[in-house]
C-alpha cells in the first residue's frame, strides 16, 4: 500500500503548486532564478533538479527548482538516492539510479519521476507546444543494457537505457514527448532524442553517428541536450555544448506535418517525467541505467544552439 499512498501525495503536491503558480501569474510563479541556469533559458524552464533540494519533512520527494514546482520521486531508494559528486562546479549531491535486482521480477529499480493517470498539471506548459528542450549532466556506470528482469531468459537483456524524459498525455509510464536515451538502433546500441508529436502517434528518433561509449565514458560527467521542435519537424543532439552529427531513424512523416499547421504536441497534460528508468508509478520495471545524473532541466522551447552553448559553460565555467 505503500506506493498508492506515496503516487496520491506527490499528486497532491504538484497540484497545489499549480495552483500557486496560478494565481501567482506567469511573472512570479517561478522560484528565485539560479546562477546555474543562463537568463535566456530561465523563462522557459519549465522544471529543474539538482537533487540538492528535497521537500522539507520528506527527503523521498526532490523541488523542483524550475517555474511549476513539479515535484518529483526518488522511487525506492528515497534519500539514498542522493550521493555526493560534483557533476559541475557549484554541484553538491547528483541522482543515483540503479537496477536492484536483476534476476527478479519485481519493482525495486532506484529511479525518479512522477506520474498521474489524469496527467500532471503543473507540466501543462508541455501541451499543444511547438518545442521542447531536455538537458542535463549524465555520468554512465554500465556497460550496455540491464539484464531483462521481466523475462524467464536469464540472458535477456533491455534493448535501451533510459535517461530522462517527458510523458505524453496518455502515457502508461514508457511512452514519451520527448525523451533522451540510448536505444538499440538497427542492431547497434546509440545515444538519441526521441519525440513525439501526438499522443498515440509514432515517434521520430535522431541517432547520433558517434559511439555512444565515446559519448559517454564510463566514470565521466558528460552534459547533454536534445531539442525536438515539433512544427517544423526536427531535433538535435548536443554534447558539452556541441551539436552531434546524427540521422533520423524513421522514414516518411511519422510526427503527421504534412496537413495545414500549426503543428504543436497534444493538447493532453503530459503524465509525467521518467528519469533513469521507465514507470515512475512503480508498476513494472524497464530500461534501467546504473547512471549519475545532475542539473536536469526540461524547457517548453526549442533552446538554440548557442544557448545550449552558453548554458554549458555557464555550468562548467
Amino acid at each position: 500500500m505503500r506506493r498508492p499512498r506515496r503516487l496520491a501525495a506527490v499528486t497532491a503536491v504538484a497540484l497545489a503548486s499549480a495552483l500557486v503558480a496560478a494565481a501567482a501569474g506567469p511573472a512570479n510563479a517561478g522560484r528565485p532564478a539560479s546562477g546555474d541556469v543562463h537568463p535566456a533559458l530561465r523563462p522557459h524552464l519549465v522544471a529543474s533538479y539538482d537533487f540538492d533540494h528535497p521537500v522539507p519533512g520528506d527527503p523521498a520527494l526532490e523541488r523542483d527548482q524550475g517555474r511549476s514546482g513539479t515535484e518529483i520521486e526518488l522511487v525506492n531508494g528515497g534519500a539514498a538516492m542522493r550521493v555526493r559528486d560534483r557533476a559541475y562546479p557549484g554541484s553538491g549531491r547528483a541522482l543515483q539510479t540503479r537496477q536492484v535486482a536483476p534476476d527478479t521480477a519485481g519493482n525495486d529499480d532506484w529511479k525518479a519521476g512522477i506520474w498521474s493517470a489524469g496527467g500532471v498539471r503543473t507540466l501543462r506548459p508541455f501541451a499543444a507546444t511547438g518545442g521542447t528542450t531536455v538537458m542535463g549532466w549524465f555520468k554512465r556506470e554500465m556497460d550496455g543494457p540491464a539484464l531483462n528482469s521481466t523475462t524467464a531468459d536469464p540472458t535477456d537483456r533491455y534493448n535501451a537505457i533510459g535517461l530522462a524524459g517527458v510523458l505524453t498525455g496518455d502515457s502508461d509510464g514508457h511512452g514519451v514527448r520527448a525523451l533522451l536515451e540510448l536505444i538499440d538502433v538497427n542492431g547497434e546500441l546509440r545515444l538519441v532524442a526521441l519525440g513525439r508529436r501526438v499522443d498515440g502517434g509514432a515517434s521520430q528518433t535522431f541517432a547520433a553517428r558517434e559511439d555512444w561509449r565515446t559519448l559517454l565514458p564510463k566514470g565521466e560527467w558528460v552534459h547533454l541536450a536534445a531539442t525536438y521542435d515539433f512544427t517544423r519537424g526536427t531535433m538535435a543532439l548536443y554534447r558539452d555544448g556541441r551539436p552531434v552529427d546524427g540521422f533520423y531513424t524513421t522514414a516518411g512523416d511519422p510526427w503527421q506535418l504534412s496537413g495545414p499547421g500549426p503543428h504543436l504536441t497534444s493538447a493532453t497534460d503530459p503524465r509525467g517525467i521518467k528519469i533513469g528508468g521507465s514507470f515512475p508509478q512503480d508498476t513494472l520495471e524497464r530500461n534501467p541505467c546504473d547512471c549519475r545524473m545532475d542539473g536536469l532541466m526540461f524547457l517548453d522551447t526549442v533552446v538554440p544552439a548557442r544557448d545550449v552553448a552558453a548554458q554549458y559553460r555557464l555550468m562548467s565555467r
